[in-house]
């Protein structure tokens, strides 16, 4: 069999990769909701009824001047706009539990009295606000989305928030814009990004620095007292940031969130008494709306579907009607799209095409009867459009509608049958009773009975468009799960391949570890053991939502394994075993000498197994994570009770600790002690202002501006990109042996003094280059993670330290992809613990550039091969390997898992948001991968080339 050269090895690495991303992306289209969407935008056609092809009606129409476009508006839909004005305020990240209360229960006393006004405004009458459930993904930008055109989020939606482009489809701004509407826009940028140029002023923030509580709303409300008394606009959007913020800092409980409620309340208070002046203009009439794109769980996340996420607020402010009791103005529930069709009929514009939603009853009391009928008429218009182009030929000489007469509807009490002959059999039976009503009743019994029947038409229609995206192609998903386990088989293979060869070039170096790594030892079959069971308990929904549990158990158990094999090697018995006395006292004492060297290094592999089963335990316990246990007491909590005081002493403590730690790993770096204190100037310096900035919060409040962590990025970037630069080009080439730990070689091998100072010097720049990427990543995270999760960035670090220093000192010689997997264990089961953000995946793959050449040194230091691609096989391939083979993995059989899950309960709930983690991950791999890969690939080039031109200077010479 011939040698997996590198060139071959990176070639079928990358080809696998490929076609991974291919499956995966096949897979993704095939299985994740895809809107259903009609081209083109609402006109005049809207309000006529259907054809029997929609797709054809005329739209030239909506080219008419603005003036002209929306007197036809008026004269062509029968209902006069009631407004003319749009105050539309989103509150991101409020929960309607905090302004409706939940169920019968009213909200809490805190929140009742963080926003007197606003309640009062609901108590009399003046205001009258729903739950809009809105549906998953709970980010902002599908949920803009779909309370702008009704139409239903796809799944992915989730991953574009991140890149947020033009939104094209049928919208309640573009139908604003072509009527002539004048736009203002202030808040977070996500509404730039969506509509660019529809705007005439804007002042965008942006939205995912979410430390910022302060000045991210304060941006929106300096701009208020002169837009207020503006005339020049019709739409005013206000989209404060703060409050979902302060859930993402302390949870929707934290102590900053009451005062950021009064700070709302005040806003609305002022815009309210700002524009009551105008309500009996009737020329001028203004509607103030506040909304939340989504809710919060009580640790301020969102993006799911649990209750407290989709709890969503939609709250009108200046309906001419008066509400007799509080409680109809609050115990309301409606869906998010339903604001669509809503404010569509209110301010004489059509309802968008890809409309799903439903009009909202009480908001279109003041409409009369026959203005209501008409509203509920071209709600079913609209819907019934949409329905043929999911149903070709719906009424439209279908035999399944032959039969449904006027007077046979009448009699109808129930529909049912096939979809077809259900949707003809409720819309016709509800033309009829508009029909019968018009001309024939006007009753008041009449009049219920018909708005039933449209209601009921309209509700089953928007259930079967919204489980109609559910649909999947077979095909397509087999196709991607086929091409996805051709990738796995391919990965696996050539990691199988390049551990035999790293094997093989281990009995050529070592002859003595023959015997210890030709037969399975009990962490190998552990370790296989664990990947098993973690596949299969993907299979569970509650395995799934307690999959933190699971890797705690399986990572204390791997190395509570490292600690008996440790403990095993410790001295039993008298010296004499060891030490024969007739050999003299000069022989006793070498030997003596030698055992007690070997008990110091046993004694020095059992600590660092204890350090990371105790870090482990303390991880175990900062946070009850999952969804089942969240209630259950934990450190953070503790944390939290004991005040801000306290957190933030971690917070520095674990900032100091974390430089302290690297500084003194850096320093172990004896061949280039200049350039070293430069990089620890640099470090020091990040970590100077991060403490700065932390030092500056006051009960998690932020500073006036973000400049700080801009200039933190900056230094923290120079530093890595430097060292990463310039440690190849400047790191001597010497024979030195700077770490004291390094295991000899066998002196019965001859060793070049070339390859020995090259490999010594590529050993140096390496766990330089790592140790500064592991340190900076970790100032990162102590910037960017909630205060309270400060402690476990640092415990995370010393895990992987211990585990580092445990397979550098360890005699007992594991397998290299039995060390990798047992590092990456440890980094995941604390980024299942409390990290958002998959800050610890790629802190275990940076970490990987220091880790391999510490452990692989002892193998190549033997070897005479100065061939490039023989060390960047045995250095950077397994490190790149070892990670794509185990997520290809877990991401294939997750994969196959979800198609299996395609119909479950929870597919929607728990499987799909599971599996966009595990892509996140994927991609979160290949990035580490590519930084390894490109790190490893650099050094050793610059190091092969810089012993080639010393080779050619002393050929001259």
């Amino acid at each position: 069999m011939s040698s997996l050269t590198c060139a071959r090895l990176a070639t079928w690495t990358i080809a696998a990769v490929l076609l991974q991303v291919l499956g995966l992306s096949l897979f993704a289209l095939g299985f994740f909701p895809v809107k259903p969407t009609l081209s083109g935008v609402s006109g005049p056609e809207s309000y006529q009824m259907p054809t029997c092809d929609s797709t054809l009606e005329d739209g030239n129409k909506t080219a008419l001047p603005p003036d002209h476009l929306r007197s036809l508006y008026k004269e062509m839909s029968g209902i006069p706009p009631s407004f003319d004005r749009l105050i539309l305020m989103v509150v991101d990240g409020l929960p309607a539990e905090f302004v409706l209360g939940k169920g019968d229960q009213p909200p809490s006393k805190a929140m009742m009295e963080a926003m007197p006004y606003t309640q009062s405004l609901l108590s009399n009458g003046r205001a009258v606000g729903y739950h809009a459930k809105a549906a998953p993904p709970t980010v902002t930008m599908p949920r803009l989305k779909a309370m702008v055109s009704g139409a239903i989020g796809g799944f992915l939606d989730v991953a574009f928030n991140f890149n947020t482009q033009a939104f094209l489809d049928d919208n309640l701004l573009g139908q604003f814009c072509k009527i002539g509407w004048k736009m203002v826009m202030l808040g977070d940028e996500t509404w730039i990004k969506l509509f660019p140029g529809l705007f005439m002023r804007q002042d965008g923030v942006s939205s995912f620095y979410v430390k910022d509580t302060v000045e991210v709303d304060h941006n929106v409300s300096r701009h208020l007292e002169v837009e207020l008394v503006t005339a020049d606009w019709n739409l005013l959007i206000l989209h404060y940031l703060g409050l979902d913020h302060v859930g993402h800092i302390g949870g929707r409980y934290s102590t900053l969130m009451a005062p950021k409620l009064k700070e709302m309340d005040e806003v609305i208070k002022k815009i309210h008494m700002s524009t009551i002046l105008h309500q009996n203009n009737l020329d001028k009439r203004t509607l103030l709306m506040i909304v939340s794109d989504h809710g919060m769980t009580d640790n301020g996340n969102h993006g799911g579907s649990s209750y407290e996420e989709t709890d969503s607020l939609a709250l009108f402010i200046g309906l001419q009607f008066k509400v007799p009791d509080s409680a109809l103005a609050t115990h309301n529930n409606a869906l998010q799209v339903d604001i669509a069709p809503t404010l569509a009929l209110l301010f004489g514009v059509p309802i968008p095409k890809n409309n799903v939603g439903v009009l909202i009853a009480r908001v279109l009391d003041s409409l009369t009867d026959e203005q209501w009928l008409r509203a509920l008429e071209l709600n079913s218009w609209q819907l019934l459009r949409l329905l043929q182009a999911q149903i070709p030929g719906l009424l439209c000489g279908n035999s399944a509608c032959d039969g449904f007469h006027h007077e046979k509807c009448l009699a109808v009490s129930r529909c049912n049958g096939c979809i077809t002959e259900k949707f003809c059999c409720l819309y016709s039976k509800a033309v009829a009773l508009h029909s019968s009503w018009k001309f024939q009743s006007n009753s008041t019994d009449d009049l219920r009975t018909t708005i039933a029947a449209y209601y009921e038409f309209l509700t089953t229609s928007t259930e079967w468009l919204s489980r109609r995206v559910t649909d999947k192609p077979l095909v397509l998903l087999a196709s991607g799960i086929a091409i996805m386990l051709i990738s796995c088989v391919m990965l696996l293979s050539l990691l199988f391949r390049l551990c035999s060869e790293i094997y093989l070039t281990q009995m050529q170096c070592l002859p003595n570890l023959n015997g210890c790594t030709n037969k399975w030892r009990l962490d190998e079959a552990f370790v296989l053991i664990a990947v098993l069971i973690h596949v299969l308990s993907l299979g569970a929904s509650s395995m799934v939502e307690e999959e933190q549990y699971i890797w705690h158990f399986l990572t204390s158990s791997l190395f509570l394994i490292f600690l008996r094999v440790a403990l095993q090697s410790l001295p039993v018995g008298p010296a004499s075993s060891l030490c024969n006395e007739d050999k003299g006292e000069k022989s006793f004492t070498i030997c003596q000498s030698s055992k007690n060297s070997k008990n110091n290094d046993t004694y020095f592999q059992v600590c660092p197994v204890i350090v990371v089963l105790i870090c482990g335990r303390i991880l175990r316990g900062w946070h009850q994570g999952g969804v089942n246990w969240t209630h259950l007491p934990d450190i953070s909590k503790w944390l939290e009770d004991a005040g801000i005081l306290g957190i933030k002493s971690f917070q520095i403590a674990s900032v100091f600790l974390v430089v302290s730690f690297g500084s003194f790993a850096l320093f172990l770096v004896k061949s280039m002690r200049n350039f070293v204190l430069v990089v620890q100037i640099g470090v020091w310096i990040s970590a100077s202002l991060v403490l700065f900035h932390i030092m500056e919060y006051e009960n998690h409040a932020v500073v006036s501006t973000n400049s700080i962590a801009q200039i933190i990025y900056a230094t923290v970037g120079m530093t890595v990109m430097g060292t990463a630069l310039v440690s190849p080009w400047i790191t001597p080439v010497s024979n030195r042996m700077p770490y004291k730990n390094t295991e000899p070689v066998s002196t019965s091998l001859p060793i070049d003094i070339k390859v020995e100072s090259l490999l010594v010097g590529i050993r140096d720049s390496a766990y330089l280059n790592g140790r500064t990427y592991i340190i900076c990543w970790c100032l990162l995270q102590l910037l960017l993670q909630q205060p309270i999760n400060a402690m476990p960035v640092l415990l995370l670090l010393l895990q992987i330290l211990a585990s580092m220093n445990y397979f550098s000192t360890d005699g007992s010689h594991h397998k290299q992809w039995v060390e990798g997997i047992s590092s990456r264990s440890t980094v995941l089961a604390g980024v299942l613990v409390f990290m958002i953000t998959y800050a610890s995946p790629l802190l275990f793959l940076l970490a990987m550039t220091m880790y391999i050449p510490m452990t692989e040194m002892k193998y190549l230091r033997a070897s005479r091969n100065e061939d490039l691609g023989c060390h960047l096989r045995m250095m950077v391939g397994i490190p790149c390997l070892l990670p794509l083979g185990l997520n290809s993995v877990v991401l294939t059989a997750f994969t196959i898992i979800l198609l299996l899950m395609r119909n479950h309960l929870f597919v929607w709930s728990v499987f799909s948001p599971k599996y966009l983690y595990v892509c996140t991950a994927t991609v979160s791999i290949y990035v580490g991968v590519s930084i390894i890969a490109a790190t490893g690939v650099y050094t050793r080039s610059i190091f092969f080339f810089r012993t080639k031109m010393f080779s050619l200077m002393e050929g001259t010479t």
